[in-house]
């Protein structure tokens, strides 16, 4: 018997859709008219957000993707190989075929679309004639929230000067990873980074590490003196965390540095000139630290000429779901699942408040890929700080219901139960001590628990 005369179209769409490589389907008009449920992997954005946009429309206003293969395969009418990249950071190999009509216009161009696969591509060069190209690797900021492409637009436009730039934030925000960003827009991006956390570095040794010093510049020093910080990074971009935490005598050493564009190691009488960008990073409130005199003045203006405020995470929810997918991609592959968020899950993340923002995320993500035992992340997966009463304390009016109801009960319901059966050991003994019947008390224990009688 023929596929065709065994399956009904609906069950071969359900088929497709649960192809774990991703399918797209364009028509004549470069618009989408099928995508599978795989593209949620890719994009963060499920079919139904999809299908019935345009390639202007995914590529160039929202650049889910780049750069496109469907214009070349529809000019050059052969199938097309292209490595292409997301804004979730996920490398991707596009296959398009081409689909004629009876007059051998391109009707269709269907593309199968995977997980970056070196190997792969390699194999199918041969499709464009052109060797594969390199992986493409770098930083990418991920943002769907009008507050936060607002402030990706605004570091594009100073990314290309040599201008000194302060990024304010709270903890987690990804300070580091804008820096970043930062130093790959611009001309330097072929020339050093480095990345230094100025509370990481001990008092005794900060001004030798950042200024280095000369041969027998002190007891115990090397014997050939050793490049400071600025040295190495010169050309590059000098990222330093935590500015605040720089101690106050070294500040108008720094601010000459910043000045002059010259730095003088320890125990050294000439000067090494420097041309080097410098990225600043701070938690703490600058200018507070300045009217109690723990912070020069002037030094926060040189350091200040570009300022870049990233917003915490409750304040840019519609990042939450295209992160967590993000999130969901690294560790899935980092520990071998393919695992997804329940809508129960993106529910409660919506409305939590991410104290920790998005280094919290990540590592609430981390942790339940690990403790998902089947395909998908519930709530019960989730640490127990979701459902604290501190959490819901320190919400704000407009965010005091946490969580829903049934989703609150059910995790209170577990930790009962657990709780009770850890003590007690036996259903019996369980439905007592909580006062429910022993076959509700076996019900629920085999619910929550792994458990024979």
């Amino acid at each position: 018997m023929f596929l065709a005369d065994s399956i009904e179209f609906e069950e071969f769409i359900a088929l497709i859709d649960n192809v774990y490589d991703e399918i797209f389907i364009w028509d004549s008009e470069r618009r989408v008219v099928y995508a599978n449920k795989a593209c949620y992997r890719h994009y963060g954005l499920m079919p139904e957000e999809i299908i019935g946009k345009t390639l202007e429309e995914l590529s160039s206003r929202e650049r889910l993707w780049w750069p496109s293969c469907v214009p070349t395969t529809m000019e050059i009418k052969e199938p097309f190989v292209q490595r292409q990249r997301t804004f979730l950071n996920v490398n991707i190999v596009t296959i398009s075929v081409p689909i004629f009509d009876e007059y051998n216009n391109v009707k269709y161009v269907v593309q199968s679309v995977r997980d970056d696969d070196s190997v792969l591509q390699k194999s199918l060069s041969f499709l464009t004639g052109i060797e594969a190209e390199e992986k493409m690797e770098g930083v990418s900021l991920i943002a769907q929230s009008p507050i936060m492409k607002e402030t990706i637009s605004f570091i594009d436009k100073i990314a290309k000067t040599k201008a000194h730039v302060l990024i304010l934030g709270e903890t987690g925000t990804g300070k580091s990873l804008f820096a970043k960003y930062i130093h790959e827009q611009s001309g330097r991006k072929d020339k050093p980074f480095i990345d230094i956390n100025i509370a990481s570095l001990s008092p005794a040794v900060i001004e030798s590490e950042l200024f280095g010093y000369k041969k027998g510049a002190f007891t115990g020093a090397n014997k050939e003196g050793k490049k400071g910080i600025f040295e190495l990074a010169n050309g590059g971009t000098l990222f330093l965390d935590e500015i605040g935490e720089l101690p106050y005598d070294l500040q108008a050493k720094f601010l000459h540095v910043l000045q002059e564009e010259e730095v003088f190691p320890v125990g050294g009488t000439k000067p090494i000139k420097l041309d080097i960008r410098i990225i600043c990073a701070t938690n703490c409130d600058l200018e507070k630290m300045i009217e109690a005199g723990r912070f020069r003045e002037d030094l926060f203006h040189r350091i200040n000429t570009f300022d870049v405020t990233i917003p915490p995470l409750r304040k840019r929810k519609e990042d939450i779901k295209v992160l967590t997918t993000h999130y969901l991609n690294v560790n899935n592959k980092k520990y071998g699942k393919n695992v997804f968020c329940s809508d129960a899950v993106l529910e409660v993340f919506q409305k939590y408040k991410w104290s920790g923002n998005v280094r919290e995320l990540s590592n609430v993500i981390e942790r339940s890929v690990i403790m998902a035992d089947g395909e998908s992340i519930e709530v019960t997966n989730l640490p127990e700080s979701f459902f604290s009463i501190g959490n819901v304390a320190n919400l704000g009016n407009e965010e005091c219901l946490m969580v829903p109801f049934d989703i609150a009960m059910e995790e209170l319901e577990k930790k009962l139960i657990t709780s009770a059966f850890k003590k007690h050991k036996s259903s019996r003994k369980v439905a007592t001590a909580l006062k429910i019947s022993q076959s509700k008390a076996n019900r629920l224990i085999r619910k929550y628990i792994e458990y024979e009688e």
